[in-house]
């Protein structure tokens, strides 16, 4: 495989809860690994129904707020026709539809460009699903 694309798999265990799990130092060791210095994008990708990947700042209470949101926006209740799966499982598959499940970074001398505030984070409300597949992928020059 060329230098220039390089990827690899994360498994990433959520749990039993709704959860923003910050996978930067995960992102940035691939990064050191894959990147060697150089110009490139990266690409994170979760290949489930029910999860997506944010960009946002976490530790000060906005991973919190995120789930609070989207509770608001997408209850747990019984409206949804999707209805295998826990009470209200069905807001999971619609998750995607506002938390997109890929993220395409830039990175700039083999390192991830970020703001001084901003975190790569995978966001699951599925209870149900506590194992998670994260790809990352590099392409680069």
């Amino acid at each position: 495989m060329s230098d220039s694309f390089t990827t690899t798999v994360l498994n990433i265990t959520t749990g039993t809860a709704e959860t923003v799990t910050d996978l930067t130092r995960e992102c940035e060791e691939f990064l050191t690994r894959a990147a060697s210095g150089r110009d490139g994008l990266l690409n994170i990708f979760v290949p489930h129904a029910t999860a997506g990947i944010a960009v946002l700042e976490t530790g000060a209470g906005s991973d919190d707020d995120l789930l609070t949101a989207l509770h608001h926006l997408l209850p747990a209740d019984d409206r949804w026709q999707h209805r295998h799966g826990s009470p209200g499982h069905g807001r999971d598959h619609v998750l995607p539809a506002l938390v997109p499940p890929h993220a395409t970074l830039p990175v700039i001398g083999g390192q991830l460009e970020l703001g001084t505030w901003q975190s790569v984070c995978l966001v699951d409300t599925n209870k149900d699903n506590p194992e998670r597949r994260v790809r990352l992928s590099f392409l680069g020059h």
